[in-house]
């Protein structure tokens, strides 16, 4: 693995999503929020434009894996990063229900809630607290039932 490359990747890779959240509005709530109000179809107060982001991200993101596993191993890391779970369990769709009541309550996901730490509003601040103690508390509770778990699932 080369990780100064490695770190070089990640940096312009944050930097293009940092700035694609921010030219795209994403890192508004509001428009989030307006996305989510499919109520709002039929007065014309829906904003589809999360939808185009989301569908830019996929088909980049399609093109880009297609390409990268042509090749034996990544450029920057020993082994490509692909993910051991492959079926639908209860902490999935758990996590995935309590995700998007707080996606939809807030407007934010984590993405665009660290593209907010620029502005330090309290608000974005005390989400940011508030998502980070939610994780710590499920790592938490991970480790106590099963500790081989978290290494599974941590890898690189």
């Amino acid at each position: 693995m080369r990780p100064a490359l490695f770190r070089l990747g990640a940096l312009a890779s944050g930097l293009l999503f940092g700035l694609g959240l921010a030219i795209s509005g994403m890192i508004d709530p509001s428009k989030v929020k307006a996305f989510l109000d499919i109520a709002a179809i039929r007065t014309g107060g829906w904003d589809p434009s999360l939808a185009f982001v989301m569908a830019s991200a996929v088909l980049v993101s399609m093109a880009a894996l297609r390409i990268a596993h042509r090749h034996r191993h990544p450029i920057a890391a020993a082994t490509f990063a692909t993910p051991s779970a492959r079926r639908v369990d209860a902490p999935l769709v758990l996590g995935s229900i309590l995700f998007g009541i707080g996606w939809g309550l807030s407007g934010l996901c984590p993405g665009p809630a660290i593209a907010n730490i620029a502005f330090a509003l309290p608000d974005i601040l005390i989400f940011l607290a508030a998502m980070a103690v939610g994780s710590l508390a499920v790592r938490l509770i991970r480790g106590r039932r099963n500790p081989d778990d978290e290494k599974t699932q941590a890898q690189p």
